[in-house]
């Protein structure tokens, strides 16, 4: 009997080619609607994550001052010294690596070619925490640290600028009043999530900068690559207690520091996406409903154009339930037809328009079975009054319809 009414919904569907195409329409674009913008936000989630992931994974950031800088606020906080990174060391378990971070924007020189670039202080722990590898050169010697001797490492970008094609390493770049020796180069990271090139960067010993550029030895981030099997929660609150300890705070004082955590920017910013990514599929979900309404709209009006013709089937003995299940199978044929199309019509633009933002294209099974359901019980609720209606016609009053 399905397979029969489904025959029959294939041939009314045809004879009105047209009409039915219109009629799936608004399923059409409420499928395609939510496939696309739920994959566009699964593309915009995942570039987001991995964008967010080459600050480093399992690190901490320590910084002077407020987060959330309030007025009235005193943030006028006190830089961190090299002694607060040695006790750290020392005294939290769970640290891969502590490394000061201080950066300044600096014109690099060399030969007839000058680049305007971020200069950047610190230690090879910087780079174990950036999960940063070389591609060519090494990394500074502990000795090269502690005197803070002439070396440099170049960023990708800053490489090209000032050296093309060529071999940097063992050449000198001038920088502000002295110059100092290529001894290796960055592999390429591209751009972060905020845009900005993380190729961009001269890194220098944290002693030659302090003694050569900031002339201090004040210390305005920590990079702290914590282990893996560690608890970061735990590590964050013992660096706390730890920090005001040492910066004399007292219990009613608030921090004057604050510890970000990039594992939870990530676990954030990915939630947020995905909040953002569910809220629109659920706008563009409601012209499933328009389409829903469109669809008993023209079974109501199919209903009576084949009023005679449902009489005459009453009347030679045609049970209520087929003809029920007769224009119910056909509403849900039409719905499920224009989901299919939708679905098609959703991978599409979401692979076009992942292209042109450069994110990308993010192929999500749950979302497309879930429309595909949704269109089909569209047909289901919307197709159920105009059946209900033709199934309980009196066939007299029917075989007298004109």
């Amino acid at each position: 009997m399905i397979l029969n009414a489904f025959l029959l919904a294939i041939r009314e569907i045809r004879r009105n080619l047209l009409r039915s195409f219109l009629t799936a329409l608004g399923v059409v674009i409420g499928v395609a609607s939510v496939i696309a913008m739920v994959m566009l936000g699964d593309g915009a989630t995942q570039s987001i994550t991995e964008g967010l992931s080459k600050l480093g994974t399992n690190v901490l950031i320590l910084q002077p001052g407020q987060e959330r800088r309030t007025p009235g606020m005193d943030n006028n906080a006190p830089p961190f010294k090299a002694s607060d990174i040695d006790a750290i060391r020392s005294e939290i378990v769970g640290i891969r690596a502590a490394a000061p971070v201080s950066t300044r924007s600096l014109t690099a020189v060399f030969g007839a070619n000058a680049y305007i670039t971020t200069v950047t202080g610190t230690e090879n722990g910087y780079l174990t925490a950036r999960d940063w590898a070389l591609s060519s050169g090494r990394l500074f010697e502990p000795s090269e640290i502690r005197s803070g001797a002439l070396s440099c490492i170049l960023g990708e970008t800053t490489r090209k600028a000032l050296f093309g094609e060529d071999n940097p390493i063992g050449s000198l770049v001038r920088l502000d009043r002295f110059s100092c020796e290529v001894i290796g180069v960055l592999e390429s990271k591209g751009a972060s999530t905020f845009g900005a090139d993380q190729d961009d960067l001269i890194i220098i010993p944290m002693a030659l900068f302090q003694r050569r550029i900031s002339g201090n030895g004040d210390i305005r981030n920590v990079y702290l690559a914590v282990d893996p099997s560690a608890n970061s929660s735990a590590i964050k609150s013992e660096i706390s207690a730890l920090l005001r300890e040492r910066r004399k705070l007292r219990d009613e004082q608030t921090d004057n520091f604050f510890i970000r955590d990039t594992k939870e920017l990530m676990n954030a910013a990915a939630a947020t996406t995905k909040t953002l990514t569910y809220l629109l599929g659920g706008v563009a979900a409601i012209s499933l409903l328009v389409g829903g309404i469109g669809i008993m709209n023209i079974m109501l009006v199919s209903v009576t154009e084949r009023t005679r013709e449902i009489g005459i089937r009453l009347a030679i003995g045609a049970l209520e339930r087929e003809v029920l299940t007769q224009f119910l199978v056909e509403a849900v044929t039409l719905s499920s037809l224009g989901g299919l199309t939708g679905i098609a019509l959703g991978l599409v633009a979401a692979y076009f328009v992942t292209g042109a933002f450069g994110i990308p294209y993010v192929y999500n099974q749950t979302i497309i079975l879930i429309s595909f359901g949704f269109s089909a019980l569209v047909g289901v609720t919307f197709g159920y009054f105009p059946a209900r209606k033709a199934a309980t016609l009196d066939p007299i009053e029917a075989l007298r319809h004109e």
